[in-house]
Formats: structure tokens, C-alpha cells, sequence
């Protein structure tokens, strides 16, 4: 924004120096204090913007929480012939439902409704659920058989989170400013 008025004002005083000089009655020695006086306003508006220094310092949340998520996942509809097969299938599915949980409880999910009446009564109601979301940071705490299902566990500990995101973004705070 400071270019954009420097600029302006530039083109407006050197406009009115035009409009000096051409005037008779202004002696060639005005004119040149003029034209001076346009020339250093100019350049000293635009220094302007550089006359302090922003120090500043990554702040850290007071807490961590924990999250846990629980995923679960049948063994005997997997589609494999072999039992090694669905158990590792089952193993695999139960990690991903529990990741979506995670997500869930970090992101939060987006919810679509659509409900249909006639004549007052209700014909149909259909309700769809979705989450997107990127974890990272997560550990597996458990993973085992339970009856007909496989089961994982997952731990998100917030500290790791934190230091994650720092490596790639760094949020900062002002720390201190120094006017020149």
C-alpha cells in the first residue's frame, strides 16, 4: 500500500512541478526548489514503512490431550479364502476405522439430512455422514482378536501433534518491536 501511494504521490507532485515550471512567472531558481522539495517528500514517504524491527517468538499451548479411538472390524465377511488372510484384512480394517474415529474426534464429522413427508406422514429419511482430515502423530497401543472381530487401538498424543506441526509451520507471536 505504501508503493501504491509513493507512487501516486510522486506522479501527482511531478504534475504539479509541470504545472510550475510552465507557469512564467515563477523564477528558475523556485522551480528548482520546488521540483527538490516534490523529489525529497517522495523519497522519504517511501522509507516510511521500514522504520521498526518485529522480533518474534513460537508460543506453546498450556495442555496436550490425549485421544484414544477404537476401531473394530469383522473377521468371517473379509473376502479372503484363507483364515491368515482375514485375520490380516480384519487387523488392516480395524486400523482404519479407528484412524476415522480419530479424525472424527479431531475434526469433527459433516452430517447431511434429507427427511420426506406426504400427507403429513413420514415417507423416507436418510442421513449421511462423512469426515476428512489428515492424522498424524498416531500409536497403535493394541491390536488383537476379540471373538468374531479384530480390534485396534489408537493413541493421538497432542505433544507429538505439536511438535509435528512445528517442523512444518512454525506459529508465531509478536515478541518484541523495535522502532528505529
Amino acid at each position: 500500500m505504501n508503493k501504491f501511494f509513493t507512487l501516486t504521490s510522486i506522479k501527482v507532485l511531478t504534475n504539479t512541478a509541470i504545472q510550475t515550471s510552465t507557469s512564467p512567472s515563477k523564477s528558475p531558481l523556485a522551480k528548482a526548489v520546488a521540483l527538490a522539495a516534490i523529489l525529497s517528500t517522495a523519497l522519504i514517504s517511501g522509507c516510511a514503512s521500514k522504520d521498526r524491527y518485529i522480533e518474534w517468538e513460537t508460543q506453546a499451548p498450556e495442555s496436550f490431550p490425549k485421544l484414544t479411538a477404537i476401531g473394530y472390524a469383522p473377521l468371517d465377511i473379509q473376502p479372503a479364502e484363507s483364515q491368515s488372510q482375514k485375520v490380516l484384512m480384519a487387523m488392516q480394517a480395524s486400523k482404519i476405522a479407528a484412524y476415522r474415529e480419530l479424525a472424527e474426534q479431531v475434526y469433527g464429522q459433516q452430517l447431511s439430512a434429507n427427511s420426506n413427508v406426504n400427507d403429513w406422514v413420514l415417507s423416507s429419511d436418510s442421513i449421511q455422514a462423512s469426515v476428512s482430515g489428515v492424522i498424524r502423530g498416531a500409536k497403535v497401543i493394541k491390536t488383537y482378536p476379540a471373538g468374531d472381530h479384530y480390534v485396534t487401538e489408537l493413541e493421538l498424543d497432542f505433544s507429538q501433534v505439536w511438535e509435528l506441526y512445528q517442523q512444518q509451520n512454525r506459529p508465531q507471536k509478536i515478541k518484541e518491536i523495535t522502532y528505529f
